[in-house]
């Protein structure tokens, strides 16, 4: 195992790979790529996500908030980039012209581990509606808020808390207390708190704002586990999984395909 978060060249090439290995199967399952596609990853960071989908003959567009999270992007796809498969942006996605800065539609929007962090998961779920083609897909990956790491604690630097599981779910001036105990980033933290996300809200959201699921996976074991703790991803019970509310608590991550219904 290795330092997960702050290897960022190891962590992009992590993203590649796994996205190789489990996100673009999911995604074929219901949509088979074809060169050509347009495929845009909101909350992109560094693109290793896009960059499987850009070898694979389609071409991207990277919307990251951050600024300072493209720098390595770039650097690391100038080649991409300069043979015009890919470009980057870094602005609201609210505030964003598709046919001006993103140069149109696309077939297959990504959001991986980003829409916990959304704080209204309404609005941008049902904005996307404008962003794709018709027939168009949008891949969602995230943890449920319940699981045993939903509140991020693995980003802390606090050895204990950072290996300690379902904290996350205390109440939240007791958690904030733990947090300003530890002399953690409190306002971080607590933001992951106020927008969380669970399987049955996320579902409630897709119904409400007119998509359908097309396909879905639960993991007992995130296939990102593979390369932080190199265990071996397992899908959640067939069983568990459709037992609601207490599924949550027992699966690390979820995948979802939606469409316009």
């Amino acid at each position: 195992m290795f330092e997960f978060h702050g290897d960022r060249k190891r962590y992009f090439e992590i993203q590649v790979e796994n996205t190789n290995k489990y996100v673009i199967p999911f995604i074929e399952q219901y949509k088979p790529l074809q060169p050509g596609y347009r495929v845009m990853e909101i909350g992109c960071g560094e693109a290793g996500v896009l960059k499987a989908f850009i070898d694979r003959g389609c071409t991207g567009v990277g919307v990251e908030l951050d600024e300072s999270r493209l720098v390595n992007a770039r650097e690391w796809m100038r080649e991409e980039m300069a043979a015009n498969k890919i470009f980057f942006l870094s602005k609201d996605i609210y505030k964003v012209n598709v046919e001006e800065e993103l140069k149109g539609k696309f077939d297959i929007i990504i959001l991986k581990d980003v829409i916990e962090h959304i704080h209204d998961q309404p609005k941008l779920i049902s904005w996307m509606k404008s962003f794709l083609n018709e027939g168009g897909v949008i891949f969602f990956g995230f943890p449920p808020w319940q699981m045993p790491f939903g509140g991020h604690q693995q980003i802390l630097r606090s050895r204990f808390l950072s290996k300690l599981p379902y904290y996350h779910l205390l109440p939240f001036g007791l958690y904030e207390l733990m947090l300003k105990m530890a002399k953690e980033n409190v306002p971080e933290m607590t933001e992951i708190k106020e927008t969380r996300i669970s399987i049955e809200r996320f579902e409630k959201i897709v119904g409400q704002t007119g998509y359908k699921v097309v396909n879905k996976t639960h993991y007992l074991i995130n296939p990102i586990y593979e390369y932080k703790f190199g265990w071996k991803p397992k899908v959640q019970n067939k069983l568990v999984s459709k037992i609601r509310y207490i599924r949550n608590y027992f699966t690390t991550c979820v995948y979802y395909l939606i469409t316009g219904a």
